[in-house]
């Protein structure tokens, strides 16, 4: 591991004598998950890690429901949402591949609606107005959630309204959604500020439509999920199977009651009538895992691959610092945003335990994925809550469990190092109940 690594353990981590051994980081990550699963905090939750190929951690927790009467399942069905966005960027870059677009085309050549695109202007002191765009929308502004499409009523409020009457969660297609955004105006100038936005992977999804002459659901099934063998990765899921998606609660700690939205009343059914490319998909653990897994492996070697090497150093390098001339601020310090997710450029910034360059994204409903490149590391993390507007709301446990996997790695590689482990025929370091 690196240096900056190394000081970022030595910050976070709980005593221990050092080397502590292997097992007992394995032993901590999952004592650390089964304190959050208890009656008290989220009902269940699926992990898994895998390291140079090898799942290294795999464990399920608690209950499929709110009730706690249905154990969790290696093969539980969960609400990804966001996760979503990461598979739609994969497919409009494996479209660059074949030289079908570029990154730097202008929205208006797959969608000529958008050739007229105009930035609203709201001073102050009122009178709002609107002016042409200064440059045009492009793709990677789409990818990179720098397009000037925003719902943020705080910063924006004239442009949100605007965003909020074009009622895009209603409409029947992705062709329809389309035309609806098109008059939507800009809260900013494409390329100057981040906004994150589903409606720039509902474009980019759009555009995959365009260009391949398909549905998004049968371009993401032929060209990413048949070929992964993700099985149980979908837009819905099949009347047979939906008793295996977990309930989605929302509500205090302690409290938890279903979640008011139509997937929970409903689990397995569609999200909206679209293909919903920035939050619709359905999926299980082990299904991600294969997604995940192909962005370490860029064809050069045996595992899965969906994009070449050169590609996915593209998806994996922020594109805020460099990409669009002055630095554009992402979320947090030392977080920047690659191709349809987030790329850490500063671990001990950010406080979290990862390499540079670590690339991953979360769901609203409490999933959470990253690979680390550097490390040939994959970690997912499902669980199903939604807490927005909840005063006592559960505390999210993704950097608990990042911490965690980064602590027991660090932990493997002192004791492989002090020569205290021979090889495990290939077998788990903390394998599934």
């Amino acid at each position: 591991m690196r240096l900056h690594q190394r000081l970022l353990i030595a910050m976070l981590t709980a005593s221990c004598a050092l080397p502590c051994a292997a097992s007992d980081r394995w032993q901590a990550l999952d004592d650390y998950l089964q304190q959050r699963t208890t009656a008290s905090g989220f009902p269940g939750a699926a992990a898994l890690v895998e390291k140079d190929g090898r799942r290294v951690f795999q464990r399920h927790y608690g209950h499929q429901d709110i009730a706690r009467t249905l154990p969790m399942r290696d093969d539980s069905l969960f609400r990804i949402y966001s996760m979503t966005k990461p598979v739609v960027s994969v497919a409009v870059l494996q479209l660059l591949e074949q030289g079908r677009l570029q990154l730097d085309d202008p929205l208006s050549r797959f969608l000529p609606a958008f050739a007229d695109s105009r930035v609203l202007v709201e001073p102050a002191t009122g009178g709002v107005y609107s002016l042409p765009t200064p440059r045009p929308l492009t793709l990677r502004h789409l990818l990179t959630h720098t397009s000037g499409l925003s719902a943020d009523d705080g910063q924006h409020p004239a442009a949100a309204r605007a965003m909020i009457a074009a009622e895009v969660d209603s409409a029947g297609s992705l062709a329809e959604l389309a035309t609806r955004l098109a008059i939507v105006p800009l809260a900013d100038a494409p390329g100057t500020h981040f906004h994150y936005d589903g409606s720039n992977t509902h474009l980019l999804g759009r555009v995959v439509e365009v260009v391949s002459g398909q549905s998004l659901a049968d371009y993401l099934q032929q060209h990413i999920f048949a070929p992964l063998g993700m099985s149980d990765t979908g837009f819905e899921v099949p009347a047979d199977q939906r008793h295996r998606v977990v309930d989605l609660p929302s509500g205090n700690a302690g409290a938890l009651v279903l979640a008011d939205t139509h997937s929970a009343r409903h689990p397995g059914e569609r999200l909206n009538r679209y293909d919903n490319g920035a939050g619709g998909l359905y999926s299980s653990a082990a299904d991600y895992l294969r997604f995940a897994r192909a962005l370490l492996h860029d064809g050069s070697d045996a595992g899965p691959s969906l994009l070449r090497a050169e590609t996915l150093d593209l998806m994996m390098r922020d594109q805020l610092g460099s990409a669009f001339g002055a630095p554009i601020a992402g979320f947090s310090v030392g977080e920047g945003f690659g191709l349809g997710g987030y790329v850490i450029t500063d671990p001990v910034a950010r406080g979290r335990l990862g390499s540079v360059g670590q690339f991953g994204w979360s769901g609203a409903a409490s999933t959470w994925f990253m690979v680390d490149r550097e490390q040939q590391l994959v970690a997912i993390l499902l669980m199903q809550y939604v807490g927005d507007g909840q005063i006592n709301r559960l505390p999210s446990p993704s950097t608990g469990f990042y911490n965690h996997v980064y602590r027991a790695l660090e932990a493997v590689e002192a004791t492989q190092k002090a020569g205290k482990v021979a090889g495990d025929g290939g077998q788990s370091v903390f394998p599934p109940r």
